[in-house]
């Protein structure tokens, strides 16, 4: 068998409506929302980009314009930035991403859900392991990335990865869940694969995150996925397909995860690298001790 040492190309799936973060997302895409200074988007590509990926696939709808010019060169701002001789910013704007990595858009026609929006990439994947992003799921995995992790494992089992997480037993239903066998540290082999399950059936608490890494299989096998959870093509059905013809191992990640697809995680992500920040770390947590001495004082 021929081994990959390189997982060279990204698949983010970005056409989804971001429902929950109305009114806020009625023009601009949920992906574009900040996190102090970056847009969510920009979390992921950078983890992408630290990990090897070269090649950055976005899956995205008419509605996600926004997306593909923050990723392009923006010439007057960069004309403007140099002839004020803001060093600083024009080489912050030139970096967004590096000159060796290649963006490619595909649009999603239908939301027909995260299965379907992983086969839109297929001609731009080919037939090479790729991961998937999902930036809803903003992981700060300290030293190594998530996907740095999960690429260890894949390099040396040559298997599709998923990035799984503890959950609580009472909130499986909001993840595809996994029913694990030990194959090391932090580290199960998947014996079977559930969307959403409730906590009376659900076969484990290891609940699937935003990270994957797939052999190319898995094209074929979303081809003859039906609508399962939510009427929809759903990519942990794919995955359990994919069990029949190679293993699968679940990688615990390392690190916090902040579900920025809920509000209150949305919250914690933005106070807690508002803490991480160069510039404002120091005056924002004293603006925090503040106001919690208000709130416990009652002045609040």
């Amino acid at each position: 068998m021929s081994t990959t040492t390189h997982i060279r190309k990204a698949v983010f799936p970005v056409a989804g409506l971001g429902t929950r973060f109305l009114p806020a997302t009625k023009a601009m895409p949920k992906e574009m929302l900040p996190v102090v200074d970056k847009p969510l988007i920009q979390y992921a590509v950078e983890e992408a980009v630290q990990a090897g990926v070269e090649v950055l696939i976005f899956v995205t709808s008419r509605t996600k314009r926004a997306i593909e010019d923050h990723f392009d060169s923006a010439y007057e701002l960069e004309t403007e930035l140099a002839r004020r001789g803001r060093k600083t910013e024009l080489e912050m704007v030139q970096s967004i991403v590096p000159p060796h990595v290649t963006c490619v858009y595909i649009r999603q026609a239908e939301a027909l859900g995260l299965g379907h929006a992983v086969l839109c990439a297929e001609a731009a994947v080919g037939h090479e392991p790729f991961f998937v992003i999902l930036a809803d799921d903003l992981i700060d995995g300290g030293k190594r990335s998530a996907l740095q992790q999960m690429a260890d494992v894949y390099l040396k089992h040559q298997s599709s990865v998923v990035g799984i997480e503890r959950v609580k037993s009472d909130e499986t239903q909001r993840y595809g869940i996994i029913s694990p066998k030990d194959a090391g540290p932090r580290l199960h082999q998947v014996q079977a694969i559930v969307e959403k399950p409730k906590p009376e059936v659900a076969p484990s608490n290891l609940g699937v995150v935003g990270r994957y890494i797939l052999t190319p299989r898995i094209f074929d096998l979303l081809k003859s996925t039906g609508r399962g959870a939510g009427n929809e093509i759903q990519l942990t059905d794919g995955i359990a397909s994919l069990l029949e013809f190679e293993k699968v191992y679940g990688c615990e990640l390392e690190g916090v995860r902040y579900d920025c697809g809920s509000k209150l995680g949305y919250l914690r992500a933005t106070v807690e690298f508002g803490l991480q920040h160069t510039e404002l770390g120091d005056t924002f947590r004293d603006y925090l001790k503040q106001v919690g001495g208000e709130l416990s004082s009652g002045k609040k």
